[in-house]
């Protein structure tokens, strides 16, 4: 072999030729677009989903105030309504709290009436009032439980009856 084809031969050894990285740079490239691209999708998602607002669960935050009565025609705040789980009427035993919401939902008719009979039957612990925006049709809570329904029948109310027996 000639001296001018070996020196030729050793020139390009130790380095990449021309081209050679270009392949692993196109895949980190479309993996880092791809790794954006899920990025700003799943921060759209975020910013732009319906908030889910269901009662609390918890006593955390709660004022130490009670409410006039335990059927309401008013919001309870959620403050109140924590105080109310943590003990009804302000010293009571732990209580239960039916919220409704027939602002964003089709409400029966008789539905506020029968639920308000609920409380009746328990009138030591258990509250009503509705919570407009809430993300369900009716709520029950206690503490570190809730209960959701999107419909009132006779299986709802007997699924009311036995959370609000459970706490006991």
């Amino acid at each position: 072999m000639s001296r001018r084809k070996r020196k030729r031969r050793t020139k390009g050894r130790g380095r990449a030729r021309r081209g050679q990285g270009v392949p692993w740079a196109w895949a980190l490239g479309a993996l880092g677009l791809a790794f954006g691209g899920l990025l700003v999708w799943a921060v759209v998602q975020a910013l732009t989903a319906t908030p889910v607002f269901l009662p609390p669960t918890d006593v955390v935050g709660h004022i130490e105030s009670v409410p006039p009565d335990h059927i309401l025609d008013e919001p309870m705040s959620i403050p109140v309504q924590k105080h109310m789980l943590e003990h009804a009427d302000g010293n009571g035993p732990p209580g239960v709290v039916i919220n409704y919401n027939c602002q964003d939902y089709e409400c029966e008719p008789d539905m506020v009436e029968r639920l308000a009979d609920i409380v009746r039957d328990y009138p030591d612990f258990v509250y009503l009032a509705p919570l407009p925006n809430m993300t369900a049709k009716l709520a029950i809570t206690r503490v570190g439980a809730i209960e959701t329904f999107d419909t009132f029948d006779e299986n709802t109310e007997a699924a009311i009856r036995a959370f609000i027996e459970r706490r006991r």
